[in-house]
């Protein structure tokens, strides 16, 4: 499982360190404090002193043979771990199943080989020292173990090489890897194996398991909804980590195995995010068929312009198509890193009150409903609006028109049930439902503020400890342009979560008129003019930490395509998310 650079062969084992700060040793048999009881074994203890070259090239000559003849008893005996040498070995010969097994002692190895092999930096694998290096205390690198092990920056004892070739049954294909062992010096002057998952082979770590699994066939060409070949500079480097989720995915749907093919996997099942690891191929799944995404490649290249044109600043957009929650475009700035349209944790600012008015419109509240929009809110730590002035004879609809900060935090305070977002959020929008895009994403987060007024009235203006990105809040929005929502996929097969309930046609009715007025005649106007037919949208800033111009919000709809921006440090919506939202629906047409 390619998670992460392994730094070593070995994880810790349980040890007592000297109080001068030495190695101490470690008992392989128990012992008894009955007096009375026949003599006990003496422990066989690993010592400070390392092997000498020609005990490290003897006991791994011997472990090599023993684990090669299918004695594993004797193999693991070979080890410093005995019991849970054992338990991998014997899980390796059942689960990975090789006909034949030839395993060949190839000397002493180097730290840089050791990290070739396990895809960790050279720089981490030092060359063993005169003592082995102090475990972390209380770890295993057992297979049996609950919790994997954190490995070490070095390999315990004298790094020692070997070639492994296995073969199997119906096919004539070998398969050859590069194999790495620690050899340590025991109490009783023989050398011993240290025991570590790595040693069955150098990708496998702590928690993992290697067996032989069916091989779906890889995904040919990668190709849009309309199958051209797939481009855009944000998406393509996620194709391989896409590819993998979407396999994992839809592995119990595919019912017909037909088309797979068998290999050695490394897999991780208590990491969800984790990709396998394809280690070796004993037959060939069946060609592999077009890729097809839900990515409309004219928008995917609008959406990648629009983040261009930010001129350098760090923002995210995605589009989907409300009917389906397919996902149309995403495009993050910069294009490497953090993908952080579907796995961006920010606040949204004022777009979260699509949110809070679905609250309050099915709490009772209308858009004609008289809210009065003050200057500073009625909470304990007051907030203010982004303008002076106090509009007294507001509606809700004006206030939703104008993101009145605090017509909404008073009216909240005064119409909601603590916990009312938390609710609306994951019944309506599908917030917090464990959504499989089929790209690694961060589940939008809408806590629940129970009695705090003051984060309530931040909670109900996007701030505080709410969390989104591009991708939640414009599922929020196509949620309201269809009323029921879709959760967002990238690949149409996809299994997508159903929200507990949908909203309802006379809320979503009213959402859609205050969104509607917000584009024609409210704070998105500007951006929204001349696109405004069969179109709504919001504007949002949200303040952050460290940020001294706040982050810059906006999502709109138009027709059966939902668009959500955020732009860091952008200052208002209007000012930087919304033209690129804006040029995103100049982009679609009529859809």
């Amino acid at each position: 499982m390619r998670n992460g650079a392994k730094t070593g062969i070995i994880t810790g084992v349980a040890v007592a360190m000297l109080a001068a700060g030495g190695y101490g040793a470690y008992s392989l048999v128990g012992g008894s404090d009955d007096k009375d009881a026949p003599a006990a074994k003496k422990a066989r203890t690993v010592v400070a002193e390392p092997p000498s070259a020609e005990q490290a090239a003897a006991g791994t000559k011997d472990f090599l043979d023993a684990w090669a003849a299918g004695d594993l008893a004797k193999a693991a005996s070979l080890t410093d771990d005995p019991a849970g040498a054992t338990t991998a070995l014997t899980a390796f010969r059942d689960q990975v199943k090789p006909s034949g097994l030839t395993l060949t002692p190839a000397g002493p190895a180097t730290p840089a080989a050791f990290a070739a092999a396990t895809g960790s930096p050279s720089a981490a694998a030092k060359p063993p020292a005169t003592a082995p290096a102090a475990p972390t205390p209380g770890a295993t690198d057992s297979p049996s173990a609950s919790a994997p092990a954190t490995a070490p920056a070095a390999p315990t004892g004298v790094l020692m090489g070997f070639k492994a070739r296995a073969e199997f049954e119906g096919t004539n294909r070998v398969w050859d890897y590069s194999g790495f062992l620690g050899v340590v010096k025991m109490s009783d002057n023989t050398p011993a194996v240290h025991w570590a998952p790595s040693v069955l082979h150098p990708h496998l770590a702590p928690g993992e398991t290697i067996a032989v699994q069916p091989l779906p066939p890889i995904a040919g060409n990668v190709v849009d909804r309309n199958n051209k070949p797939l481009t855009g500079a944000s998406i393509t480097p996620l194709i391989p980590t896409l590819q993998a989720k979407v396999a994992k995915l839809l592995a119990d749907q595919n019912k017909d195995q037909s088309d797979n093919g068998t290999g050695v996997v490394i897999t991780n099942a208590a990491d969800q995010n984790s990709v396998p690891d394809r280690l070796f191929t004993i037959v060939d799944p069946k060609p592999p068929k077009p890729f097809k995404l839900t990515i409309d490649n004219t928008l995917q290249a609008a959406a990648e312009k629009a983040m261009t044109d930010l001129g350098g600043k760090k923002g995210s957009i995605v589009a989907i198509e409300p009917s389906t929650g397919q996902v149309l475009a995403f495009a993050n700035a910069p294009v490497t890193g953090l993908n952080r349209a579907f796995q961006g944790q920010l606040a949204p600012g004022s777009t979260l009150k699509i949110l809070t008015s679905t609250a309050l419109l099915e709490a009772g509240v209308n858009p004609d409903t008289p809210v009065a929009c003050p200057t500073l809110s009625s909470n304990p730590k007051k907030i203010p609006n982004s303008f002076p002035d106090a509009y007294p004879n507001n509606t809700l609809q004006q206030d939703f028109m104008i993101s009145c900060n605090t017509a909404f935090i008073d009216q909240g305070l005064t119409s909601l049930k603590p916990g009312a977002l938390t609710t609306t959020a994951k019944d309506v929008y599908g917030i917090g439902l464990n959504w499989q895009t089929g790209l690694p994403s961060f589940d939008a987060v809408v806590p629940d503020a129970g009695t705090n007024k003051d984060e309530q009235a931040m909670q109900s203006i996007g701030q505080g400890k709410v969390q989104m990105n591009p991708l939640a809040i414009a599922s929020i929005t196509a949620t309201v342009q269809s009323g029921s929502f879709k959760q967002p996929i990238l690949v149409a097969e996809l299994p997508q979560q159903k929200a507990p309930r949908d909203l309802g046609p006379d809320v979503a009715g009213k959402l859609r008129q205050m969104m509607a007025a917000t584009a024609t005649g409210g704070t998105a106007k500007d951006v929204m003019a001349g696109i405004s037919d069969n179109a709504g949208a919001k504007t949002g800033s949200a303040e952050a930490t460290g940020i001294a111009t706040t982050n810059s919000w906006f999502t709109a709809y138009r027709g059966n395509l939902a668009i959500a921006a955020e732009v860091e440090g952008g200052g208002h919506g209007v000012e930087a998310a919304g033209p690129a939202v804006a040029s995103l629906i100049k982009a679609a047409g009529n859809r």
